[in-house]
Order: structure tokens, then sequence, then C-alpha cells
């Protein structure tokens, strides 16, 4: 299994545990995520489902460690599963969470602002690269967590949001200090906020999303239908259109070659 499960009363934590890949989204790890989560979010004791990451980050994107043994269209299915994943996230009868930490890239990302809760250690950057080898994916629902012009420029300019920004502009709405959690003070630490390590924000995240929500499953997914737009089938159609377009191996691997030509620089 390439995600751990746990209980905490009401609280079902999936926790990704590819630490040596950064917990990349691999096809294995999507699946699995996708059936932990169905099954937290199917048993009727469970009011609340968490990811988090093991290791130093909480997600670096896309696993696309075999791209030279992939074609367009094993890498278009690829992308089709991690949406789908990301629309049962948003439209979920349960309450969901996301507790951040380090490089949440990608996908990563994606995953993180389709949850309900969307709480960071300090130094968790953010970054959303997969317009740059033209992909469309998350982008909507990134709009609707920090508005369309934000977006954006975020997605557009393949910016890194640090944390002092996420929280600032509400793609995240809380800190946490949690040792499981917390990747070595040597990395990723946030210019502008204190060092990796500081015990900032709720020191039991735990035990604060353990708590019962005021209102019952259906209520919450009855809110969950009435505050988002229903657009599963507008979304997955902008993803496939900008995946089918030939030539995506070919893009992914230009995008990833000039990623490499800046850091050697």
């Amino acid at each position: 299994m390439s995600v751990k499960t746990e209980r905490h009363r009401g609280l079902a934590v999936i926790r990704l545990d590819a630490p040596s890949r950064g917990n990349a989204l691999s096809p294995e790890m999507v699946l699995d995520a996708g059936r932990a989560f169905e099954d937290a979010s199917n048993d009727p004791a469970v009011h609340t489902v968490a990811f988090c990451g093991e290791g130093r980050h909480f997600c670096t994107g896309f696993d696309l460690s075999d791209l030279d043994r992939l074609d367009d269209g094993a890498l278009l299915w690829r992308f089709v599963a991690i949406e789908q994943l990301l629309q049962r996230v948003w439209l979920a009868p349960v309450r969901t969470a996301a507790i951040a930490h380090g490089s949440t890239f990608g996908a990563g990302a994606d995953l993180f602002a389709a949850c309900d809760e969307r709480w960071v250690l300090y130094g968790t950057r953010f970054r959303f690269p997969g317009a740059g080898f033209g992909l469309v994916l998350g982008t909507r629902r990134l709009a609707e967590r920090v508005g369309s012009d934000r977006a954006r420029r975020w997605v557009g300019f393949g910016q890194t949001v640090g944390t002092a920004e996420a929280l600032a502009c509400g793609f995240a709405n809380g800190q946490v200090a949690d040792p499981a959690a917390r990747p070595a003070a040597a990395h990723g630490e946030d210019p502008d906020g204190p060092p990796v390590g500081a015990a900032v924000g709720d020191p039991d995240w735990r035990a604060s999303l353990a708590q019962t929500p005021a209102v019952g499953r259906e209520t919450l997914a009855a809110l969950h239908r009435a505050s988002r737009a229903d657009l599963a089938d507008a979304d997955l159609a902008a993803l496939v259109r900008s995946a089918a377009r030939p030539g995506l191996r070919a893009r992914i691997e230009a995008y990833r070659a000039q990623v490499a030509a800046a850091r050697a620089r």
C-alpha cells in the first residue's frame, strides 16, 4: 500500500506514504488513496477525512519517474484518474482536510485546494507547474479559493507561494505544529515566517479535527452541493482537452529540461 490509514474517533487520516519520492502521485497511490477515501467517507462513524504526507513533503505532484515508458494516452489516463479523485474530495459527504508541509506542488496542491480545512506548517511551499506543459487541472477550484486573478497569476506564471501568502489570502485557513508532520529544519524554510520547527499553530490537529461538526452528514453533503458549483463534467472536459493535444509527453520532457537548466544557472 502506498498510503497509511488511521482513525481517531470520527476522524480518518490518510497519509501518503512514498517519502523517498516526495509522495509524488503514482497510479498506485491515486488508486490506494481513492479506495481509502471511499471507505472512510462511506463509514457512518466518520465525519472528517484528512490527508497528510509522510517524510519531508506533503506531495510533490505527479510521479513521472517512468515518463520514458509512457505514451500520451497513458499520461492522459493518469491525469483523468487524479481529477476524478479531486472531484470526489470536493463534493464529499464528509468534512475534508489537508495538512500540508514542505513542498506541496502540482496535483498535491490541487488536493490541498479541494479540501474544506487547509492547514499548513511554516515552511510549506505551493506551486502549480502543470500549465507549464499545457495541462489545465484544478484551476477552477483554486480560483474559488483565492479568486480568479490570483489563481491565474499563480498558475500562469508558475509562482511559488510561501506559507505567509497562503495564509493571508485564505488558501490556507489554519496552522499546525505537529512533530509527526514537520519537515527537517534545514529544508523549506519560509523567509517571512518563523523557522521550521517552531511550535506554531494548533499543536494537536487530530484532536481538533476529531471534534464532531455541528451538522450531520446529509446536511454537510447538501451544504457542499449548495455552496460549490458542480462543474465536474466541465472540469474533466477542460483537463481532457488540454491533455489530449498531441505531444503531451514531449511537452513534459521540454518543461523538465527547462526547469533543470534554470536550476543549473
